[in-house]
């Protein structure tokens, strides 16, 4: 919506916002001279929830309008005690709600049938309507019976009366023609951290710096010249698109890969390893993924911890198809009785869904913490990305800049954090790209800070327990390790 002016210019916005108890920033979801006159337009850009203004535009230059705390494509009927109608001319004038058993009411006119093209909404009181044009049914919204919004398909139009709903007195009058119609989510800025919790300079200098830095990345442990980092998480968590949309931002184009599936059962029941090239036919970096067969949980049977730690110490082959009745032991063909360190796991990404994070079931949190308590005992680093971070907050959603920024995102990070057992800095905040069908810039930094992160903490931990073989010749195998020196 960058690119769609509202009309409210800043004047009318700043006016607006004094409305509100608290400060606010709107958003635009909908304009009729944009997105077209129809109620059906404007209804369906509603989200399933939040706080929405409805701004009327009049040839006078006076702004009327309501708001509702409430989403109006998720029922028909409110009681909202939080809705409220307005006026902005040279000030601007609030009528909070005074009836708010039905201070919002969805209704449709063909007999009760649900759908946008056929019907309309009211807040506060609702009676009947008689406008339609030709074989269309009728459609109008409406804050109580003192404004009320209809459609002709083409133009759009506003009735005004005094109402006992929300005390309001205006004059009554009929038919006037509106100049624009907007729809804006309402987000308090109480959502938004005094200060990012991480400063990032949004730049493409930026993202071709940590570009590089991933490419050109050595690690100190000269035979291991690569990491192989374990995707671990519940169906739908992200796994496979994260492995697509970090190749996406190396090959600076959408990348479109098989092992995505967008169904809910597993799409990933193989191990399979995958290099991150710095461009397309080119030699690997320091990182390859494996992803493999999703965590269960109480309603779906997935990679048991046997399986996983087998995984981990490097003995199941590439291509091996997890069988749920047949755990993993030497009698599987291909199966590695001493894997060298370059089989092994040596960094275990734990994948977990922003929006899903607090509806989780209690027994994947148990297989999630069994998980890092057996990694952890094998000094392996961890890390947790958190996927979809634009779908748990709208000013993430509408610039990727706001993330560092969001009380939303933080909260959803300590939730992760919690879930596993990890402290909160060990949470990254990433986006998959799904949808889009070219690059982002702020998706790209937060996909290379991911990358980059991941080889320092196995970096890390190679040189805090084995700094003799780091950095002197490598001559014999540190006792007790987890991470085995093959030389």
């Amino acid at each position: 919506m960058a690119s769609i002016a509202s009309s409210l210019d800043d004047e009318k916005e700043r006016k607006l916002q004094s409305l509100f108890s608290q400060p606010v920033r709107f958003h635009l979801l909908y304009k009729s001279s944009h997105h077209g006159a129809k109620l059906s337009a404007l209804l369906s850009r509603f989200d399933t929830s939040g706080k929405f203004v409805l701004a009327v535009f009049l040839q006078t230059g006076e702004v009327r309008g309501g708001c509702t705390s409430r989403s109006l494509n998720v029922g028909r009927e409110f009681d909202d005690e939080e809705a409220f109608v307005f006026e902005i001319n040279e000030k601007a004038k609030r009528f909070p709600v005074l009836r708010s058993a039905k201070a919002v009411e969805v209704h449709f006119t063909d007999s009760g049938q649900s759908g946008f093209g056929s019907g309309g909404f009211s807040f506060g009181s609702s009676y009947q309507y008689e406008y339609q044009t030709g074989a269309s049914l009728p459609v109008a919204v409406s804050f109580g019976k003192c404004l009320h919004v209809y459609s002709d398909d083409q133009v759009m139009y506003v009735n005004f009366c005094a109402d006992g709903t929300y005390g309001c007195r205006w004059p009554e009058e009929k038919s006037a023609r509106c100049v624009d119609v907007e729809l804006h989510r309402v987000q308090d800025l109480g959502d938004f951290l005094p200060s990012p919790w991480r400063e990032v300079s949004w730049t493409d200098g930026t993202r071709q710096s940590l570009r590089q830095s991933f490419v050109s990345y050595k690690l100190m442990l000269e035979t291991l010249p690569r990491v192989r980092a374990l995707l671990l998480g519940p169906v739908g968590s992200g796994k496979s698109s994260l492995v697509n949309s970090i190749r996406s931002t190396m090959y600076r184009r959408i990348v479109h890969l098989p092992n995505v599936g967008m169904a809910t059962g597993n799409f990933t029941k193989k191990l399979k390893s995958y290099d991150i090239r710095a461009e397309k036919g080119g030699s690997p970096s320091a990182l390859s993924l494996c992803d493999v067969l999703a965590i269960g949980d109480e309603d779906f049977t997935g990679l048991s911890l046997s399986d996983t730690l087998a995984v981990i110490k490097g003995h199941v082959p590439e291509g091996y198809q997890f069988q749920s009745d047949f755990p993993i032991n030497d009698k599987v063909s291909g199966y590695r009785a001493a894997p060298t360190l370059k089989d092994q796991i040596h960094c275990v990404l734990f994948v977990l869904d922003a929006s899903k994070v607090t509806s989780y079931s209690s027994s994947l949190r148990t297989s999630l913490r069994k998980l890092h308590t057996t990694v952890s005992n094998l000094g392996i680093p961890q890390l947790i990305l958190l996927t979809h971070v634009d779908l748990v907050c709208y000013a993430v959603k509408e610039n990727m800049m706001s993330v560092y920024s969001s009380r939303d995102v933080q909260e959803k990070m300590q939730k992760a954090a919690d879930l596993v057992g990890l402290p909160l800095s060990y949470v990254l905040p990433v986006k998959n790209y799904i949808s889009q069908l070219s690059v982002d810039l702020n998706t790209d930094i937060l996909l290379l800070s991911v990358v980059n992160s991941i080889l320092q903490a196995v970096d890390d931990t190679l040189e805090d327990e084995y700094p003799g073989v780091i950095t002197g010749p490598h001559t014999q195998t540190p006792p007790n390790s987890s991470i085995k020196i093959f030389l």
